[in-house]
């Protein structure tokens, strides 16, 4: 009971954490998280966007690969979904499914680029960031899409039904592929031992390359939500303007990593999404600034690395308070040691 006990408050502190933090901060400035009929909407397009973005971002993270392209692969596979619909028909169907399907095949080559030219994964993304960004500026012609004639392509991102669906099969669907099946056995092992994991006949190139497209998958389903739900695809630059998108999922992953511990990883990318997507509602409840809300969560970020880092003095110390003894006296702490915690 115990132990079931400290997995639940370890699962849910933070989300449940930061709720209450958030909701007494709108309080008592007078204002409400929930203060508009589309405010649920808001929380539940904002998470699945997230949770998302920070899924296809951990996997190839955990492996040892930072990748740039999960905007570029974004605009690109809604791009292409999107024209096709407009210019041969369909409808969202026809589109949901090119762009899911165009997602996983621009997710595939970026593996196979990587795994062929055998270069850093950070300059392969560089390169295949552009080259997307181009892909989709040659399609439209350096113009926008916009939905105004087709309202039937927008519908999807302004539901609330939807949005739900999205979360809970994409949950499913990612923990069902890496932690119930062959290749998620074989991609765990390839993290956890590489040249055991390829002495034992596990192709780590064919590998990589699906784990790329899972990841493609992912941000074409988030390329999907954003164009829906704004009404437009933006794509008329090729100037690295997608990577920004990367950076919201930072937080999330670290947050799901520690939530991991006492259930499941996946789970932790959703309830990390979760708490981000509830702190956005606070940013705007709040009436805060663009740059008052990336300085705010580049210092949460920065604390909860911190903490990461420091967790085993934070729990002895709490160990110490609880039997009545007084904070633990300072340690020195080495870099070695620092560096483990924070992984």
């Amino acid at each position: 009971m115990g132990s079931f006990m400290q997995r639940t408050t370890g699962t849910l502190i933070i989300p449940v954490g930061v709720f209450a933090v958030v909701w007494a901060l709108a309080a008592i400035d007078g204002a409400s998280l929930f203060s508009s009929g589309d405010s649920l909407l808001i929380l539940a397009r904002t998470t699945a966007v997230t949770m998302l973005t920070t899924m296809a971002l951990a996997i190839n993270l955990n492996s040892g690969r930072f990748d740039f392209s999960l905007g570029a692969m974004a605009l690109a596979s809604s791009t292409i979904g999107a024209h096709i619909a407009i210019t041969y028909g369909g409808g969202f169907p026809a589109m949901a499914a090119i762009t899911l399907v165009a997602g996983a095949l621009l997710g595939a080559f970026s593996g196979f680029l990587y795994t062929t030219l055998r270069i850093s994964p950070l300059v392969s993304s560089l390169g295949v960031t552009l080259l997307y960004e181009g892909f989709a500026f040659t399609i439209t012609g350096g113009a926008n899409i916009s939905f105004t004639q087709y309202p039937e392509l927008v519908s999807f991102g302004k539901s609330l039904t939807a949005m739900i669906a999205v979360i809970i099969v994409a949950l499913f669907a990612v923990y069902m592929v890496f932690d119930r099946s062959r290749f998620g056995s074989d991609y765990r092992s390839l993290i956890t031992g590489q040249s055991a994991a390829v002495s034992a006949g596990v192709k780590e190139k064919g590998n990589a390359i699906r784990t790329y497209a899972v990841s493609g998958a992912l941000m074409g389903m988030v390329g999907l939500i954003q164009a829906s739900s704004k009404g437009l695809i933006e794509a008329g630059s090729i100037n690295f303007s997608t990577i920004g998108i990367m950076f919201t999922a930072f937080l999330p992953m670290f947050v799901g990593g520690y939530i991991g511990r006492f259930s499941n990883d996946k789970l932790g990318y959703l309830l990390g999404a979760l708490s981000m997507s509830v702190i956005g509602l606070g940013y705007s409840a709040l009436r805060m600034t663009s740059a008052e809300q990336s300085l705010i969560t580049a210092l949460l970020l920065v604390a909860f690395l911190i903490f990461l880092s420091n967790e085993e003095r934070v729990t002895r110390w709490w160990r110490r308070m609880k039997a009545g003894k007084g904070a633990a006296p300072s340690e020195p702490t080495s870099l070695e040691s620092v560096g483990a915690g924070a992984r």
